[in-house]
Parts: C-alpha cells; sequence; structure tokens
C-alpha cells in the first residue's frame, strides 16, 4: 500500500525590521531570467534540493543536478513571501501543477497551516546575474 508522504519545505526565517519591504524589491532584481524549454506539469520530488520563494506567487524548484524550475502560481498565495514556508502530500514521487501547497505559518514555536493554495506548470529558468551599473 502506497500511503501519501508529506514533504514541509521550510526556510529560516530572518528577522528583520524591512519585512515589508520585502513586498517592494523582488529576489529577481539582481537577475535576467531567460525559460528554458516548454513547461513540465510536473517534477520529480526525490530531485528537488531546495526551494526559494521569490513572492506570493512564485516558488523556484532548485533540483539536484543544478536545473531550477520556477513555479509561478495561478493567483496569489497570501502569506508565502512572508513565511517563506510551505507543505504539500502526494501518494507519488511527482509534484505536479494539480497538487496544493499549504502555507506554513511558524508563530510562538508551533507551525500551523495558514492557507492552501494551487501549483502551476514547472518551467525551467536559468538566472543570470545583472552587471551592476556604474554610476
Amino acid at each position: 500500500m502506497h500511503l501519501p508522504t508529506t514533504i514541509i519545505i521550510a526556510s529560516a526565517l530572518a528577522v528583520s525590521g524591512m519585512a515589508l519591504a520585502a513586498e517592494k524589491t523582488s529576489k529577481d532584481d539582481k537577475y535576467e531570467i531567460r525559460m528554458i524549454g516548454e513547461p513540465k506539469s510536473c517534477i520529480t520530488r526525490s530531485r528537488i534540493r531546495s526551494t526559494e520563494v521569490i513572492d506570493d506567487q512564485t516558488i523556484d524548484f532548485k533540483m539536484n543536478n543544478g536545473d531550477i524550475y520556477r513555479n509561478k502560481l495561478p493567483h496569489k498565495c497570501s502569506g508565502l513571501a512572508f513565511e517563506k514556508a510551505f507543505s504539500y502530500k502526494t501518494s507519488t514521487n511527482q509534484l505536479c501543477s494539480v497538487d496544493i501547497i499549504h502555507v506554513l505559518d511558524q508563530t510562538a514555536g508551533r507551525i500551523e497551516t495558514r492557507g492552501s493554495c494551487g501549483l502551476g506548470e514547472f518551467q525551467q529558468i536559468e538566472k543570470i546575474r545583472k552587471q551592476k551599473s556604474e554610476e
């Protein structure tokens, strides 16, 4: 019998007085993003090395081989950019565009789900560091 597996992906939350400013400044500002190939419906879960929440609608999945797959959620996922932590359940070794993530609220030493959001397709990307302009 194949039981569903729960995967929790959580990033360490840095305490900063600039938490509200994070909405205005994207982590992508220092990169040029180049799309590679066609979007995929699924990625292999066991190949995911780490994730990076970019904003309330964008998650980068970094794979063991160095590839990066960007998932642009169809709708904004409230609290995702602030919490930077989410979980999901699957019964296979695939994470797919039909799957749901649950934003994790890490308050007062407890982890609780804050909301649920659907994933979009996985687009392989390359991040190219932008050259600093001389002023």
